[in-house]
C-alpha cells in the first residue's frame, strides 16, 4: 500500500481505505477462485494494482468519461482505475464467468457505484466509449478487430479517444501496422524493476458509425 501512496499522494481517505481493502479481498477471493497466480498474489500492489494505475500516469480521466475494460480477469486495470476516478464509468468484461464473479464481489465490497461487470465477449458489447483499456489479453491487431467500432466520436481529453493498453517487451513487430501508436515507458514513472519493460500503448481510433 505504501507504494500506491508514494506515487499517488493525493488520495482521499475513502480511496486509501478502498485500496487497503484490496489486499484482503483478493487474498480471500483467490482462496475460492484462483484469478491471480500464487506467486503474484503477494506482489498484488506492484504487479497488479500499481501496474493498472500506470494508465493514470498517462491519462487523467475527466468526469463522465466512459471506459471499457476488455478481458479484465480479476478486475485489472478496471478496479484500481475505478477507485482512482470515481466520476468515470467503467464497464469490465471477461468471457470467463468465475472471473466476473470475483470482479463483482470486489466492486460490491468496495461499494464502487461506477463499475459494471459482465461476462461478455468484446465483439458483442453494445455502445461506445471514450477509451478501451486492457492488460495484454491478445496482440494489438486482434484486439483492434474486436473493438474498432466502439469508440466515441467526441474527444474531451488531450489524448484522442482509443485504446490504452498495458503491455511489456519489444512491441515493434506487433505495432508495425499502427504508426500512430504512442508508447509510454512505465519505468519512467515507477522505480520498481518490474516496470523496466512495461509500457502503456495509446492507439487513437476513429469513430465508426
Amino acid at each position: 500500500m505504501d507504494e500506491i501512496l508514494k506515487y499517488f499522494p493525493n488520495l482521499t481517505d475513502l480511496q486509501i481505505e478502498q485500496f487497503q481493502k484490496l489486499d484482503f479481498l483478493y487474498h480471500d477471493w483467490n482462496e475460492k477462485i484462483n484469478v491471480i497466480s500464487r506467486k503474484d498474489i503477494d506482489s498484488l500492489y506492484t504487479k497488479h494494482i500499481l501496474h493498472s494505475l500506470g494508465i493514470a500516469k498517462i491519462m487523467k480521466f475527466e468526469p463522465g468519461t466512459t471506459v471499457l475494460d476488455v478481458g479484465t480477469g480479476g478486475g485489472f486495470p478496471g478496479i484500481p482505475l475505478a477507485i482512482l476516478f470515481p466520476e468515470t464509468r467503467f464497464y469490465l468484461i471477461d468471457v470467463i464467468a468465475k472471473k466476473i464473479k470475483v470482479v463483482q464481489g470486489v466492486a460490491d465490497a468496495l461499494e464502487l457505484k461506477n463499475v459494471k461487470a459482465e461476462q461478455k465477449r468484446a465483439e458483442l458489447v453494445k455502445g461506445d466509449f471514450d477509451f478501451i483499456v486492457s492488460r495484454a489479453v491478445t496482440n494489438m491487431p486482434d484486439f483492434v478487430s474486436w473493438i474498432h467500432d466502439k469508440i466515441k466520436k467526441q474527444h474531451k481529453h488531450k489524448l484522442k479517444n482509443g485504446i490504452l493498453y498495458l503491455k511489456g517487451g519489444d512491441l515493434t513487430e506487433e505495432l508495425k501496422d499502427f504508426p500512430n501508436a504512442t508508447l509510454y515507458d512505465l519505468a519512467d514513472v515507477f522505480e520498481d524493476e518490474f516496470f523496466e519493460t512495461k509500457k502503456v500503448v495509446h492507439l487513437p481510433l476513429k469513430f465508426k458509425p
